[in-house]
This record gives structure tokens, sequence and C-alpha cells, in this order.
């Protein structure tokens, strides 16, 4: 009998030990233009570090952000990050960085690749405006040890085509990757709103959080005031969509702010979650 009890404590504890939160978060952090007068990095930069410290994400992924931005990141949290500039593949351009909390996972590897018919090399595809890029990372959550995959995009504003090849690509790129099967997210400012085709095509094959989770969203629906506070965002062009072996706990947009400004352009979408 004593026996008995001792496995079945095991086994508790160890169904216990796996059952690890998982927080993600996805942030546009607006590039660091000075012409922004009021809103430039330089007035906000610590309001945004306070709102990612506050939060904690165990990790999330950036969009706009160039290098020294990223770098201020680094140098005021816990985080480390991924990626690359899109321009040149190394330090030029816009970053589709992923920032990861050191004490709690640990990174196993990471890689670029292009939003276009070339994506092993810096390329503009289809009938986009910009190069376009998605980074991608392993990781293992240092308590329960399971392994998961985020990929994290930024699309382009104006191409259609390129935003609908875009979906397509991402979605081909996780099934070629994750051939183990891990649960993955993916992260990014799709500048789509939920009825558009890329959209569409993501939730054909992904779950999008805000429609999965298991309590009711809190916060706006939309995710981009462009620093307007006279009105109540509508737009949702900001997402965390999950493979199906996910279980999503709780949503959220982060409309917090600092003496009546927003930290960014984007309001930051934020969930909880289990692995299964």
């Amino acid at each position: 009998m004593k026996k008995y009890i001792a496995l079945c404590l095991l086994a508790f504890m160890c169904t216990f030990s796996f059952a690890q939160e998982l927080k993600m978060m996805s942030y546009n952090i607006r590039y660091g233009n000075e012409n922004d007068g009021e809103n430039a990095w330089s007035k906000r930069k610590t309001a945004l570090v306070d709102l990612i410290n506050y939060y904690s994400p165990d990790v999330f992924g950036t969009q706009e952000g160039l290098k020294y931005q990223l770098d201020y990141i680094t140098e005021n949290t816990d985080y480390a990050f991924v990626g690359v500039g899109r321009d040149n593949g190394k330090t030029e351009g816009e970053y589709s960085a992923i920032f990861y909390n050191t004490q709690k996972v640990t990174l196993e590897k990471s890689a670029t690749f292009w939003l276009s018919p070339t994506p092993e090399k810096p390329s503009k595809g289809w009938d986009a405006a910009l190069n376009r890029i998605c980074t991608y990372a392993l990781f293992t959550n240092k308590k329960s040890n399971q392994k998961f995959y985020v990929f994290n995009a930024h699309f382009d504003h104006v191409g259609v085509k390129a935003r609908e090849e875009a979906a397509k690509l991402i979605l081909q790129k996780v099934k070629e990757i994750n051939t183990e099967n891990y649960a993955a997210f993916v992260t990014g400012d799709f500048n789509l709103t939920p009825e558009s085709t890329p959209i569409q095509i993501f939730s054909k094959s992904l779950h999008d959080s805000h429609e999965y989770s298991k309590t009711k969203p809190y916060g706006p629906v939309g995710t981009f005031t462009g620093y307007d506070f006279s009105i109540i965002p509508e737009n949702r062009i900001d997402y965390i969509f999950t493979t199906k072996n996910v279980t999503v706990n709780s949503y959220r947009v982060i409309s917090d702010f600092s003496e009546f400004k927003y930290p960014s352009d984007h309001l930051p979408v934020f969930i909880s979650a289990m692995l299964e």
C-alpha cells in the first residue's frame, strides 16, 4: 500500500512539474525615429522597459526594433534576444527579434528567413514595399524541461500578395522546422484584421489566442493606437497564434500608459499558456 501511494505521489509530482505556465507577448515597439517628437524613442524607452519588466513575459517577440533599441532593452532587463536586421541579415534595418528571460528558458537554436520566394537570403517578396523577415527560436523551459518554438514576424504594410504568401510560407516553415511537433507560437504585427485572407490562412492551421483563451479576453480589441489617446483602438493587427497542443489560459491587450503617453504606437498582446 505504501509503495502504491509513493508511486501515485511521484506521478502527481511529475505531472505538476510539467504544468508550468508560460507567459508570451508580442509587441511592436515602433522603430527609433527621433522625428516622432514627444513620442521619440528617447522619451518613451524607460516606460517601455518598465512595462516589460512589470509583466515579465518568459518570451516575447518585437517588431520594428533597431539594434540600438534592442540593446537598450537587454541592458535594462533580464532578457537576451536573437534576430538579425532585415536589410542585410546582420545589423542593418528593423528586426523581428525574439527576447527570452535567461533565468526561465534556455535557447537551443535560432535563425531568420525572409518572407520572399528566396527566404534564405535578404530579399523583398512579391509585391512588398520592404524586406520582411521571420525570426524563429527553439527554447527549453528550465522548470518543466519542455521544448517549444517561437516564430516572430512583421508583415508588409502594402503588398496584398506578399502578406498572403508570407502567411503560407510561415506555416510551411513551422511544419518543416518543427518536425518533433513541439508546441509553437507565431507572434507578430501582421498589418491585417481578423477577417483578412492571410489571417484566415493562419487560423485554419493554428489557434488565434484571442479566440481560444479559456477566459474572456481583457482590454481593448484593437492593438494599434498611433499614440492617439482620443480613440479606443478597434483594429486588431497584432497576434499570438499557437499550435493546437497549447492551452491559452488568458489573453489581454495591455493598454498601460505613463504620463498620458503610450510606450509605443501599438499595444502589446500578452497571454498565459500551458504546453500540453
